[in-house]
């Protein structure tokens, strides 16, 4: 817990650094700095899940949702194997997202179920490092296993800088016919249209209740800049706490950071309360 309230950190990368692009590590070196993400790894680039667990614990995170990605264009194949013994470590802190790619997965159901069958609370989409459009309609079958199984998707919706990136694919609009034949499918928008597209998420989550805004690699006290065409108060209640870490200066220091903004904005402390855990605990499941 932190300020008095359950925190989850809803975007965590901790990948076996042996299957990453040298531009992943670059990036998290050079927004990791505040803090020694290194030191939970082993000599063999492993997270030992030991260390991980106390490094988290000792951040007040209660829980902690991991991302795999199958991105070889951009970050490299972080296999969603790799973090099967950190969540067997402590399965009450971890949890981790399904990842696909359509350009290596067929059928895509197939490998959505299998992943959800070793554990998976959600799917994430990465279609900027992927190469691919969220309205594809190869990716419908995995969104029908995703709403039959209740399953939030969650889609990156940001610029990326690493090499082999395909920005056009983050614009969160490209999810509008995805949500009008998927009704009830929650969706959460990761990096909450980081770069062009802030009024575009933001507008998406006040039309549809199942959209969610996920702060992942934002700074808190620029979030009210970001979003300032819009009801900051109401809009926040559809934020789900994130950080990307490890590229950002630690958890901690992110999540006070939000709650000061967050009240300085006017921001009712439920609602705080809310973006710091209750919302992720509502769309993932977490207990």
């Amino acid at each position: 817990m932190i300020d008095g309230h359950l925190l989850v950190d809803a975007h965590v990368h901790a990948p076996r650094l042996p299957t990453l692009a040298p531009a992943w590590l670059r990036w998290a070196h050079e927004f990791g700095h505040g803090h020694d993400w290194p030191a939970v790894y082993d000599a063999d680039g492993t997270v030992v899940p030991e260390l991980l667990d106390a490094h988290f614990a000792a951040q007040g995170v209660d829980h902690a949702v991991l991302l795999c990605e199958y991105s070889p264009k951009a970050t490299g194949i972080q296999p969603v194997e790799d973090l099967l013994p950190i969540v067997k470590h402590n399965p009450a802190r971890f949890r981790f997202l399904a990842n696909v790619n359509p350009h290596l997965h067929y059928p895509i159901d197939v490998e959505v179920e299998r992943q959800a069958e070793l554990g998976a609370v959600g799917l994430k989409l990465h279609p900027v490092h992927a190469g691919f459009s969220c309205a594809d309609p190869m990716l419908y079958p995995a969104y029908a296993v995703c709403r039959e199984r209740g399953l939030p998707v969650v889609v990156h919706c940001g610029t990326s800088t690493f090499p082999g990136s395909t920005n056009a694919f983050a614009d969160p609009t490209l999810l509008d016919p995805v949500l009008r034949d998927f009704p009830g499918l929650t969706v959460v928008l990761a990096h909450g249209g980081r770069g062009w597209w802030y009024d575009a998420a933001a507008s998406m989550a006040m039309l549809h209740p199942g959209v969610w805004i996920e702060l992942s690699g934002l700074p808190p006290k620029k979030l009210p800049e970001y979003y300032r065409r819009f009801d900051f108060r109401r809009l926040a209640r559809t934020f789900v706490f994130a950080t990307d870490w490890p590229g950002m200066p630690g958890t901690a220091a992110n999540a006070l950071a939000f709650a000061e903004t967050a009240r300085a904005a006017g921001v009712d402390d439920e609602t705080v309360a809310g973006v710091l855990g209750g919302n992720a605990v509502r769309v993932y499941g977490l207990g």
